[in-house]
């Protein structure tokens, strides 16, 4: 016997991943992402415009005017998080999907996913491109004990006393650390890298992943403070490693 949270009359809540930039969704993403947007009308999304975009290119023929979009960012009410899931509740399927990549990773999605969960509702996830799984990959840094850091503190000392201590983690613990920073101040962060960090330190910096202009390098320090790149507004993983 099913306990009190029976899924079996509930929709399921899909986390539908999307390209990490302007190319093509299908060069990057599976069939199976274009049938669950296909069967799906309602959508809990990061930013609606750019969603409805990203649902128009994939399945250019499903009517936009169909669509029932809830918005989750840093602007929503928490308390109305609930109601979004209604549609799962009466039968209904709901798609999340992030601004760029997975959702739930690094994104607001997770909150609705945790929610989903305490409902008894299904919660299936889509094969799509992950900036933090593809970076470390080509990184050929440690893929069995790694952690993401997010983004580092804008404060300089308090960024400079971060850098040293994911240097000390990566280098005593061979434990691969990823982080991001805003795209515009990327140029900073790598001055701030090559500074702080042990000439022998080795750094991947991967930027652009999936799309046809992608840079993705690892070396030491040594090589970096004599070969700068530009990384000014490019999507950015910074990864120090062993």
């Amino acid at each position: 016997m099913l306990a009190s949270n029976d899924m079996s009359n509930k929709g399921t809540l899909y986390l539908i991943p999307t390209t990490l930039g302007e190319n093509e969704p299908l060069e990057v993403l599976p069939l199976s992402v274009k049938k669950v947007i296909e069967d799906t009308s309602y959508f809990i999304v990061e930013n609606e415009k750019t969603a409805r975009r990203f649902i128009k290119k994939i399945c250019p023929k499903k009517v936009q005017g169909d669509l029932k979009i809830e918005t989750l960012n840093k602007f929503t009410d928490i308390a109305l998080l609930p109601t979004f899931l209604n549609p799962c509740l009466e039968g209904e399927n709901v798609g999340v999907i992030s601004e760029a990549g997975c959702p739930g990773i690094a994104d607001p999605g997770a909150d609705i996913v945790s929610i989903a969960h305490k409902k008894g509702i299904t919660v299936t996830p889509l094969v799509g491109p992950s900036s933090i799984l593809m970076s470390l990959m080509a990184s050929g840094f440690n893929g069995q004990s790694f952690a993401f850091n997010g983004y580092l503190p804008i404060d300089n000392q308090e960024r400079n006393k971060s850098i040293k201590q994911l240097e000390q983690l990566a280098l005593q613990n061979d434990q691969t650390q990823l982080f991001i920073e805003t795209p515009y101040r990327n140029n900073a962060m790598f001055d701030s890298l090559v500074k702080q960090l042990q000439s022998s330190t080795n750094l991947c910096i991967a930027c652009d992943i999936s799309l046809a202009n992608a840079f993705i390098k690892t070396a030491s320090i040594s090589f970096w403070r004599k070969n700068k790149p530009e990384l000014h507004k490019r999507p950015c993983m910074f990864i120090i490693g062993k």
